[in-house]
């Protein structure tokens, strides 16, 4: 059988933070992010085209929510002092701009978030498909997104599950379809609208005329983590009227905001020579410096980014080993496993005992 790359899902959004403890407590407590995939502290000696050829120090957490999307890669520069954006983002400037969150009950999740006193942007309205959903900040500047979603892995207590995509600011939106669409097989364009958007007006320059395209991959994904990961999706904003400035102008990966989105995939041999291809060369590729595997403490694989053409990162991540219940000493070698099949619920669902409690 033929071999071809295989995306299984968003396995994280990064997000820079100034102090990973006190953000990984809040993000626990409004997002239900209490399972610890792993935890590290090291050197990022790979990451040179995006930290202006510097080798910073850092700390990283992996977390993620048992009812499923994506997690959270928590990430802390511990040799300097992360600076916030150089001026004031706007949507549709280029980068992450919005970290999508799916919950099952949106309106049982607004009422959480305000009994907490979450800084809400705007009440719950409709997206131009009609989706029901409202956006939020965290006490570091980042926005999100809560969307109702169907798909979930499992049940647990939080009223939010994990990341189900996120919004990036682009210049073209045809120019960076050829990374979301084709790469990224999002296929699926669910609408693809311009105008000034009544959902977007409470968002920092949301008054502004957009072209805004949210896609989706109409084939289920599939693989070791695809039951958890579930559906995803991804959407573009373009500004009409000005020139968007790059989110991290002035500033290198790592510092405060959304610094990449990350794809758990099968292949990467495969996806290096379709990316290289098709435009978008490795930009970082961990098996080209350290071999098959590169050592995240608790967690190995490869990882590379490309980026997309304005620059923003992607990363890609082939898992190899990976903690299932840490204090058992239990991890599974991904590599010995069918490539597309699914890990069994139980032992998915065995990672709760990982659970970081407050």
């Amino acid at each position: 059988m033929m071999r071809k790359k295989n995306i299984t899902g968003i396995q994280q959004i990064g997000i820079g933070v100034k102090d990973a403890a006190e953000a990984w407590r809040w993000y626990r407590r409004m997002f239900g992010m209490d399972i610890s995939v792993f935890e590290d502290t090291a050197t990022a000696k790979l990451m040179l085209p995006y930290t202006n050829n510097q080798q910073c120090e850092r700390y990283a957490a992996l977390a993620v929510n048992m009812q499923g999307g994506g997690g959270f890669e928590i990430w802390q520069h511990t040799k300097l002092e992360p600076k916030p954006p150089v001026f004031n983002v706007q949507m549709g400037d280029c980068g992450i701009f919005v970290c999508k969150i799916k919950s099952r009950d949106i309106d049982a999740a607004r009422k959480y978030h305000e009994a907490e006193g979450v800084e809400f942007l705007g009440d719950i309205s409709e997206s131009p498909n009609g989706e029901r959903h409202y956006y939020l900040k965290d006490p570091y500047n980042n926005i999100f997104e809560v969307i109702q979603e169907s798909s979930f892995f499992s049940k647990a207590n939080s009223f939010t599950a994990g990341v189900a995509g996120a919004v990036i600011g682009v210049s073209d939106i045809d120019t960076s379809l050829k990374v979301y669409a084709d790469i990224l097989e999002y296929d699926e364009v669910v609408y693809d609208k311009t105008g000034i958007f009544e959902d977007f007006a409470s968002l920092p320059g949301g008054d502004e005329t957009y072209r805004r395209i949210l896609l989706k991959h109409s084939k289920i994904r599939k693989g070791p983590f695809s039951k958890l990961f579930g559906p995803t999706q991804i959407e573009l904003v373009q500004p009409i009227d000005r020139k968007p400035q790059k989110i991290y102008k002035n500033r290198i990966w790592g510092e405060l905001g959304f610094i990449h989105l990350c794809f758990d995939i099968i292949g990467m041999d495969l996806l290096e020579k379709e990316s290289g291809e098709k435009g978008f060369p490795f930009t970082v590729n961990s098996a080209k410096d350290v071999g098959d595997s590169f050592d995240m403490g608790e967690a190995a694989g490869q990882f590379a980014y490309i980026s997309d053409p304005d620059g923003t990162p992607i990363e890609f991540v082939e898992t190899h080993k990976l903690p299932i219940v840490k204090p058992l000493g239990w991890y599974i070698d991904i590599k010995k496993r069918r490539p597309e099949k699914s890990l069994p619920n139980w032992i998915l669902k065995a990672m709760k005992f990982n659970r970081i409690k407050d």
